[in-house]
């Protein structure tokens, strides 16, 4: 395994081997990378989730190949020879070629023509040096055998699957596909003019190499033959690729060779190239998940760790036309204080009644800021909103509403508010959202959010394992507060999961607050391991010993109180004194198992404990004189914010119910292969339109520096 990983990682054996010790000892990806560095060798998050990745896949391979190894003992057919191959094989796509001819597989024509004794006939075809085959293929005309023709057919199946099962010629198509195969598509003629069709209409009729097509256009052009919109085909040069099968099998110019030749044209058409293509098409789409399901983590990343407003009063409006605007008032812990529902928009229009209702409201809460989802009747809301004049200073936010809806209907939100209907528990949730968004995000199943490209085409197991991880990261990155979290964002700390989350928040429901992370010790069922693990991502804020509202490890606190003894300080006077830190020498402090990477990570925590490593969240506002799609004209400069990145641009909210997008080519003047290195989600930019298509209400925009 650890060569394995090795030749896939090109990282040291050392780190790669107390990594995977770590790993089996059930040691968390976050924990490894901030509390044992000095055992990995200062490996970060994605290096260790490479040894994770690569330690799988690894294993996976070996329980094929003991699979595959117990079938062929069970079958009498394991050599020596097959077994040494199939062990030392490091891929399974070797694995399963050599397996191949072993497989017990469907009815086949071989296996027909072999029961009908035609194997002998295949092998004298084979051996290319018969002289009469006519008179040698007639001995085998019997039984279900009525003619030549018959017994030399079924001798060319018999050849045609030997031809499929060899590796050398499977390997060779493999690469032809790799290099040469193109993909084309085809309109289905009875669906071309379907309303449903028409987002497709750019693959009617496209053709395009398949190892250079775009994630993206690949996830598209499949998805539209899943709806059954197009047809797919997958082709390379069929002549040179017969040619090159028949210059490795045959070596004569007899009637055998023209047999052979026959057999290997009919493997190639019925079970090399369907097979081998399918294949090609698999790996194309593999490669396109992957890229989209990276997009998508990366947008999630951004999006988790966006700017909280931190704990302020606030006011959160779910607004909407005819069903009105529904409003709730929340404490500065995100607790719900009030709830009612106004109506400013048409059809009941009572915008001064609701002018009023807001104003009184945002008085008797002590509201300092505003969360106005950005659905239906957003900007209408908005324009609402900042005609009030209010006595106190309020920010006005616009939160995106994104997954909202599916948190409101959830068990959380109805764990969380039994009493209430999902409109209310939506604009708790934007209100929440606005505080903090990764404590109110993680209760969304993270696909839900929507701030990918094809998430519902892609694999989704390995989907919710990428997001899951980035999920993971981040709670871990930003640290906990143990006696508000929910149970949601708790179950995501190292160590924890959900069950340990559970018995968190009852046992701080029965007991009150956290005073120490030693009192955490007394959750049922959370052990010495969990504590190691976890301890040091929950923070209790305001505690005795100011070490527990830091990232240092309890472990690592009578380092923390050595470092003072020798300055004569209280630990709290070391909190913060970057002076008076400096003049500790650390190589003092080292011992075996600590070492200066941990040191300085201590130092760094005591300069700045509890350090939010997201920025502060800043008020935004969009042109108030655009309104809708049929206002925009070429040339405007619009001020916006980025709502979804993919691999061919951004798009950019505007103000209006369609975003707009920026393409890959528009985000600079230069050419561009990442579009995360120009932009990111929930940036705030200046853009300029360049194209508007009001019929298919498609916006083209650029970034404006």
């Amino acid at each position: 395994m650890i060569s394995y990983i090795i030749s896939q990682t090109q990282l040291s054996d050392v780190s790669v081997k107390n990594t995977v010790e770590l790993l089996n000892e059930a040691c968390t990806v976050p924990f490894i990378s901030r509390y044992r560095k000095e055992r990995t060798g200062n490996l970060d998050e994605v290096q260790i989730g490479d040894i994770v990745k690569y330690k799988e896949q690894f294993e996976t391979l070996e329980k094929r190949k003991a699979s595959v190894l117990k079938a062929l003992e069970e079958q009498e057919v394991l050599t020596d020879d097959l077994k040494i191959k199939i062990e030392t094989t490091q891929d399974l796509t070797t694995l399963e070629d050599l397996y191949l001819p072993f497989k017990k597989s469907r009815k086949t024509k071989a296996e027909t023509a072999r029961k009908n004794g035609l194997e002998p006939l295949a092998k004298i075809i084979m051996s290319q040096n018969a002289s009469d085959l006519e008179s040698i293929a007639y001995k085998y005309v019997k039984g279900e055998i009525a003619s030549v023709e018959d017994a030399l057919e079924g001798a060319r199946h018999i050849i045609s699957e030997w031809v499929n099962e060899r590796t050398d010629v499977r390997n060779n198509i493999r690469k032809q596909l790799e290099r040469f195969a193109m993909i084309s598509s085809k309109v289905v003629k009875s669906k071309k003019e379907t309303e449903d069709a028409q987002k497709f209409r750019d693959y009617f009729e496209w053709e395009e190499s398949l190892n250079r097509i775009p994630s993206h256009r690949l996830l598209a052009i499949l998805r539209a033959e899943k709806e059954g919109f197009i047809k797919v085909k997958i082709e390379i040069d069929q002549e040179k690729a017969l040619t090159k099968i028949e210059d490795r099998i045959i070596r004569s110019n007899n009637a055998c060779s023209k047999q052979i030749e026959i057999a290997i044209q009919d493997a190639y058409k019925r079970l090399l190239f369907p097979s081998l293509s399918n294949e090609a098409l698999q790996n194309a789409k593999e490669k396109a998940d992957a890229s989209a399901i990276n997009v998508f983590a990366k947008n999630l990343k951004q999006l988790l760790l966006g700017s909280p407003l931190g704990e302020k009063r606030v006011l959160a409006i779910d607004p909407g036309f005819r069903t009105g605007c529904k409003i709730v008032c929340l404490d500065a812990q995100g607790n719900l204080k009030h709830n009612e529902t106004i109506y400013p928009h048409p059809p009941k229009s009572d915008s001064l009644g609701a002018m009023k209702k807001i104003s009184s409201l945002s008085e008797a809460y002590q509201i300092e800021a505003i969360a106005i989802g950005n659905g239906t009747a957003s900007r209408e809301t908005e324009a609402l909103i900042r005609k009030i004049h209010f006595k106190n200073d309020i920010q006005v936010f616009v939160v995106s509403e994104a997954g909202a809806s599916i948190y409101s209907a959830s068990k959380i939100a109805r764990d969380e508010f039994p009493n209430y209907d999902v409109t209310v528990r939506g604009a708790v949730s934007i209100g929440r959202r606005l505080q903090d968004p990764l404590a109110e995000l993680v209760k969304i199943e993270a696909k839900s959010i929507g701030v990918g490209q094809y998430q519902h085409d892609v694999d989704q197991t390995k989907l919710k394992s990428e997001l899951d991880t980035v999920v993971v990261s981040c709670v871990n990155a930003v640290g906990v507060n143990i006696n508000t979290a929910s149970t949601s964002l708790m179950s995501y700390v190292s160590g924890i999961g959900p069950k340990l989350a559970e018995n968190i928040f009852n046992y701080r429901t029965e007991n009150g607050v956290f005073k120490s992370r030693n009192a955490i010790k007394k959750v049922p069922r959370l052990g010495e391991k969990a504590f190691e693990q976890g301890a040091a991502f929950l923070r209790i804020k305001e505690a005795k010993n100011p070490l527990d509202d830091s990232a240092v490890h309890p472990e690592s606190y009578v380092i923390v109180e050595k470092m003072a003894k020798d300055l004569d300080k209280p630990i709290s006077e070391l909190i913060g004194n970057s002076t008076l830190l400096q003049k500790l020498d650390l190589k003092k402090y080292c011992t075996d198992s600590v070492g200066l990477p941990t040191l300085q990570d201590i130092i760094k925590e005591l300069e700045k404990p509890g350090l939010d490593i997201r920025e502060q969240a800043k008020v935004f506002t969009f042109n108030q004189n655009i309104k809708s799609i049929t206002d925009l004209k070429e040339g405007q400069l619009l001020p916006g914010i980025v709502n979804n990145v993919t691999n061919f641009g951004a798009f950019v909210d505007i103000g209006i119910k369609e975003s707009g997008l920026i393409h890959i080519s528009n985000l600079a003047d230069r050419f561009v292969s990442d579009v995360n290195e120009h932009i990111s989600l929930h940036q705030q930019v200046i853009v300029k339109v360049l194209e508007v298509d009001v019929a298919r209400k498609r916006i083209q925009l650029k970034l404006h520096k």
